[in-house]
């Protein structure tokens, strides 16, 4: 797609007051494919007064003619599912398939998933003698990630919309394009002027204008934690409500009863996927002392077919900070038993598919999130080993458990410290809440607990 030269304002592009831009890389050849504006603070105000101006109308619009502009957004982007997968590709490195399947295919049915619920939900009840009201909260900020650039982005504003809420989108400086896609779907599926607006910036500087500004009620961010940290402090000055999607060190717990193969290769799977930049990413993989040895030799040979496979990461800071975690990996005394901090090619931000051995838990490769295509295998001694190691990290966003028995497979899950769970390779399922315990997050994305972010309730007696 050709870049918008300006920012998306009440309904029509307009000129950006600042005069800054923001250069597009392509990460796997490194060059420059587009430039955007970096929106300023007076940007965010302009685009959160026209949010405001146009909430009186969408909050009264009744849900079922939300519902009608959602679907008709959904069929748009069904319609445009080629030039989204390029545009991802172009500005993220995805590979063109997984573009397709994945980042272009996934948003089309979350954004049907919320027109559905925009037409079916309940948005009142009768409790004895008082009707409960759910209403819009108001205009909401929604500052997304780089790594799943649309779907973070309809995560986000599809759920909003459908609530009776209006939005100011920042996406990430990495992929502005997809967010100006977005934009455009938007305004060809008929939503309203002033209901969805976008300033593409940096972060310290219109994302956090659009967090500190006072005429936004609730925002809504996916990022780091130490970034959500900052979010959450400066919205709690201002009593606003805040939903996180934040960092993760996801476990992936094999019991000895499991299909130890499957267990591995699925597991090695999720981990390079999207070059493993993935929030949800299993990395650590808990493995029981006895079955030890194989595991390792099996992740090892599985991550060495995705050495062609996988795409870059989003850019040099991102490829550098991968790589330092490689040689700390090595430095603290895991075992590199694939991969290594070499980069595999002259040009690109690509980062080799790498797994260690012999990782213990106070690692720093299994404490912090890393961010890229690297698994830590971590052996255990029974059980409760197994669940302490699983545990003993800050986050709290995934996991997997595999057991030969479902029934033991969910009885450990339940005891996971954790936000969602897959059992034996569970499908991912875009109607159920997705969302995390500890430092992964606050507040849940997806399906109807989705929605419910965007919604306050109000009870009248009679």
């Amino acid at each position: 797609m050709k870049a918008q030269d300006g920012i998306y304002l009440d309904g029509a592009w307009r000129p950006a007051a600042s005069q800054d831009v923001i250069e597009v890389v392509n990460p796997a050849d490194e060059q420059v494919i587009a430039r955007v504006p970096a929106g300023n603070a007076v940007d965010v105000d302009a685009a959160v007064r026209a949010a405001r101006a146009a909430l009186p109308g969408w909050a009264a619009t009744p849900p079922a003619e939300r519902a009608t502009r959602l679907t008709a957004l959904r069929d748009v982007l069904a319609a445009r599912k080629g030039e989204i997968a390029e545009t991802v590709t172009a500005e993220l490195g995805a590979p063109p398939a997984f573009a397709q399947v994945v980042h272009a295919g996934l948003p089309i049915a979350v954004a049907g998933s919320y027109a559905e619920l925009a037409a079916t939900h309940s948005f009142e009840e009768k409790v004895g003698n008082s009707t409960v009201y759910q209403e819009p909260i108001g205009v909401v900020a929604a500052i997304t990630p780089w790594n799943y650039p649309l779907h973070q982005i309809v995560a986000k504003v599809a759920p909003a919309l459908a609530a009776g809420c209006t939005v100011v989108l920042k996406p990430a400086e990495d992929t502005p394009l997809t967010a100006q896609l977005f934009a455009e779907a938007a305004h060809e599926a008929g939503v309203p002027a002033g209901v969805l607006n976008l300033v593409t910036g940096l972060g310290p500087v219109a994302g956090q204008a659009l967090a500190e500004h006072p005429g936004v009620d609730l925002v809504s961010f996916t990022g780091s934690t130490a970034v959500g940290r900052q979010i959450a402090a400066t919205a709690g000055a201002a009593i606003k409500k805040v939903a996180l999607e934040l960092g993760g060190k996801s476990a992936n717990v094999i019991l000895p009863s499991a299909d130890l193969a499957r267990a591995v290769n699925a597991g090695v799977a999720n981990v390079m996927s999207n070059s493993g930049q993935t929030c949800s990413a299993w990395t650590r993989m808990l493995v029981h002392r006895d079955q030890y040895d194989e595991a390792v030799e099996l992740a090892a040979a599985a991550a060495a077919k995705y050495g062609d496979r996988i795409g870059p990461v989003v850019n040099a800071k991102q490829q550098a900070r991968v790589r330092g975690y490689i040689e700390k990996g090595v430095a603290e005394g895991a075992r590199l038993v694939a991969g290594g901090p070499e980069s595999p090619r002259e040009q690109g931000y690509f980062v080799s598919p790498t797994v260690f051995a012999d990782v213990t838990p106070e690692m720093t490769i299994a404490q912090e999130e890393i961010f890229g295509p690297v698994l830590a295998l971590l052996r255990y001694e029974d059980e409760e080993d197994a669940l302490r190691i699983a545990n003993g990290t800050v986050y709290g966003l995934a996991g997997a458990v595999w057991a030969g028995d479902e029934a033991e497979a969910v009885a450990f899950a339940r005891r996971m410290d954790t936000g969602q769970v897959d059992i034996n390779g569970g499908r991912f399922n875009p109607l159920a809440p997705f969302g995390g315990y500890k430092q992964s997050g606050v507040g849940r994305e997806l399906g109807a607990h989705g929605l419910a972010e965007y919604l306050q309730t109000k009870s009248l007696q009679f």
